[in-house]
């Protein structure tokens, strides 16, 4: 048996370079798959109005994806360093920017979608054991202004102990990380491939698809889409221009269903041959859930009419998809498949996470602590801060009220603040792709075992769709795009005390 490599820290401990291909593939595929699939289908519908453009959506979504991977490939192959799109962004362009994504990535990317992977697991678990519910308390809501509470119901409370196992799990070694990722990731893309299997052998509808071939490009019941600004006029799926905002906007559901792809960049220092691994895992991944995304969709068509992916209740596409087979019982069926995906989904995210904030600390820009490993070899103090974060946004809640009845109800503040990030992400996907265009100018000569497929073309063609999109976003989604900004920017005094407290400098 081989031994396992090791990468050096100098006057620490070695990171345990455990993971090879099929690990690497199954932390990109694992983190990638979490609830979107199940549910964001419905809202694109809505916006675009038929099968045909529904489809068109993934197609764009995995074009974004698989080109944004191939071009990380030849980044993560030239500095297989912990941290990944941090470091990439920090040689690109200089430590504020790296340090600005490490920022935004710790305070809400990360471990705000954790807190909402997690409770998105206690509330299909819900579904299987009734005393795990959102409005059974164990702290009821404690309301603090008129617009924001805490509390601490079942659900959350479940979320939590989600939260908290996987961080102890992920303590122990990246060996033990690993066997969960795989385990699950595996059982995930086999309950896909049978949703997809349930379509094509089981539920051929010729009702359902005779609709949606018919009106295959006609748009039916489509949601107008108005902008924050009274310059820009409100449009609809109904108009050529409609049909191209309809379908950038629809890309925040699919976009980022497929999104944390690049989490397997952050834990470069633990992957066996990162030079070769990482480009590899990162095309596999991407490539095997996007070729599942779309084939999913597929079902769903054969099995729904297009006006039913759009009411679904509570968007829930893929339990009324299977409904169509197994009635009643499709409930607790895709309860079980979500409550696996999302654990999967989390342990990945968890796994990864802290290895950059790992690296901003060697680089003297996080707190001294964080930039050490335990005994099991891995970054335990980030693992258990990250946790810490993770479960405090757990706790805090939006107040809502029912225009009609006035009857009040509780949001979570963290899905607030992933809605803000969202333009934000997609900016630091652009600049690390951008940073692509500048290496190859600045560090002609560095070493690069594995070269961008298509460059300039595709990762050129990836900023033009990006940016349009993100220009849309800014047009017609304003108020979820100027607050990630100042989260972003929030970061820049942040970014100054930490430099004035030490003497940063990138360490190897």
């Amino acid at each position: 048996m081989m031994e396992e490599q090791t990468t050096t820290v100098p006057g620490d401990r070695k990171f345990v370079q455990a993971l090879g291909l099929l690990d690497s593939t199954m932390i990109v595929a694992g983190s990638m798959i979490g609830s979107g699939i199940f549910i964001v289908s419905a809202d694109i519908a809505r916006q675009v109005g038929s099968s045909g453009w529904l489809l068109v959506v993934w197609v764009i979504t995995g074009l974004l994806t698989v080109a944004a991977a191939l071009s990380y490939g030849e980044l993560a192959a030239m500095m297989p360093q912990a941290g990944g799109q941090y470091v990439y962004l920090r040689q690109a362009y200089g430590p504020l920017w790296g340090f600005l994504y490490g920022w935004t990535l710790f305070l809400v990317i990360q471990t705000g979608t954790i807190a909402a992977v997690a409770v998105g697991l206690a509330r299909f678990l819900g579904v299987l054991v009734p005393a795990i519910s959102a409005t059974r308390w164990v702290v009821p809501p404690l309301n603090l202004s008129a617009h924001y509470a805490v509390s601490l119901s079942t659900q959350q409370l479940a979320g939590i102990c989600v939260i908290f196992l996987l961080t102890a799990i992920n303590s122990r070694g990246v060996k033990i990380g690993k066997v969960i990722q795989n385990v699950f990731t595996s059982a995930k893309v086999l309950a896909l491939a049978a949703l997809v299997g349930l379509g094509v052998l089981c539920a051929w509808h010729g009702g359902a698809l005779h609709a949606n071939l018919q009106d295959f490009w006609t748009p039916h019941h489509v949601a107008s889409i108005k902008s924050d600004f009274a310059w820009v006029p409100a449009v609809s799926a109904l108009s050529a221009m409609g049909m191209f905002v309809a379908i950038c906007a629809a890309q925040v559901g699919s976009l980022f269903s497929a999104d944390a792809w690049n989490n397997v960049t952050f834990i470069a220092g633990e992957v066996k041959d990162p030079r070769r691994n990482i480009p590899a895992a990162l095309l596999l991944g991407t490539a095997l859930v996007i070729s599942l995304y779309l084939l999913v969709n597929l079902a769903y068509l054969v099995m729904l009419p297009v006006a039913a992916i759009q009411y679904a209740p509570d968007d829930r596409v893929a339990t009324a998809a299977i409904g169509t087979v197994f009635g009643n019982g499709s409930a607790v069926i895709m309860a079980i498949a979500i409550v696996v995906s999302t654990f999967g989904c989390n342990n990945g995210l968890i796994l990864a996470g802290a290895r950059v904030y790992y690296a901003m600390a060697r680089d003297g820009l996080f707190f001294r602590s964080i930039g050490s490993l335990n005994a099991a070899r891995v970054p335990a103090a980030g693992l258990w801060l990250q946790c810490f974060w993770a479960c405090l946004l757990v706790l805090p809640r939006t107040r809502l009220h029912d225009p009609v009845t006035g009857a009040e109800a509780y949001g979570n503040l963290y899905g607030n603040l992933l809605d803000y990030v969202i333009f934000a992400v997609l900016i630091f996907y652009i600049l690390t792709i951008g940073g692509l265009f500048v290496l190859r100018r600045s560090q002609p000569h560095a070493p690069r075992p594995y070269r961008a497929w298509g460059y300039p073309v595709v990762p050129g063609a990836y900023l033009v769709m990006a940016l349009a999109i993100a220009m849309v976003l800014l047009l017609y989604k304003t108020q979820t795009t100027w607050p990630g900004l100042l989260i972003v920017l929030a970061g820049v005094p942040v970014y100054f005390f930490w430099r004035g407290r030490s003497h940063p400098g990138p360490k190897p």
